[in-house]
């Protein structure tokens, strides 16, 4: 941990992980600031990089995105050159909701939400199209018990 994220700076993430939409008053009330303390706090996690934007989360559900799933990756190809292009390639499935290269029997892992099967299989098809994978393992989730949850800070 960063030696200049301090208690107070931890009690402001955990009240933005919890309710981003809190307005500024809200929230320095919450952590025991006055409304400059911490819009200066809020600034400079920014300016360090440990804020990093804002977003909405979204009931994927009521959006008909119903399908997840967990692609495991392993390849033969460990180039700069291979992984960049592999890289880019991932980047531009917008179903691929998070990618990661990953140690053990498996090279990476993607966590792919979509409608359905159907629409599943064609995000697997784009996927495999212009890289050469040495295997591809598909884990469908059955129930989310817990999706997105804050950050242990």
């Amino acid at each position: 941990m960063n030696e200049k994220v301090d208690q107070i700076d931890k009690r402001l993430l955990r009240e933005l992980q919890k309710d981003a939409t809190l307005s500024q008053r809200e929230l320095a009330e919450r952590v025991g600031l006055s409304q400059n303390a911490c819009w200066r706090r809020l600034k400079a996690l920014n300016d360090a990089g440990v804020l990093t934007g804002s977003t909405a989360r979204i009931a994927r559900e009521k959006l008909g995105l119903n399908l997840v799933v967990f692609v495991m990756l392993r390849t033969r190809h460990h180039s700069a050159e291979w992984l960049q292009a592999f890289r880019s390639h991932v980047l531009t499935i917008p179903e691929v909701v998070d990618f990661h290269r990953i140690g053990g029997d498996y090279d990476y892992q993607l966590r792919v939400v979509t409608q359905d099967m159907a629409t599943y299989d064609k995000v697997y098809q784009r996927l495999i199209e212009k890289v050469e994978l040495d295997s591809v393992t598909s884990y469908f989730a059955m129930e989310a018990i817990a999706e997105d949850r804050p950050l242990p800070i």
